[in-house]
């Protein structure tokens, strides 16, 4: 039988959604910062290899960005845990970086 305890499932939700709420709205703010930095150099590698000063490979630069892992739980406890703390931080995320 499963031991679960809607308190400690509400603490973890409600901690974790707090988290992410923070995380958030930190992701935005730095997502902005970097979203201008990124801009810039951007702009800087076109000027310079429109005046033949570098050659740059974009397709080298942009190559294995993206990974895929699979991980799956073993135990019904464990996941229904994880499920919490993992809506919690999600949905706090999400709300964190819209009002940020």
């Amino acid at each position: 039988m499963l031991d679960l305890d809607p308190t400690t499932l509400g603490l973890e939700f409600g901690a974790s959604a707090l988290v992410g709420g923070l995380i958030g709205y930190a992701a935005k703010k730095i997502a902005k910062l970097l979203a201008i930095i990124v801009g810039v150099e951007l702009m800087a590698f076109r000027f310079l290899e429109s005046e033949g000063i570098v050659t740059v490979d974009y397709e080298r630069l942009t190559a294995g960005l993206l990974s895929s892992g699979d991980r799956t739980g073993s135990w019904l406890e464990s996941a229904v845990s994880t499920l919490s703390i993992g809506v919690g931080f999600t949905s706090g995320f999400l709300i964190g970086y819209r009002r940020g």
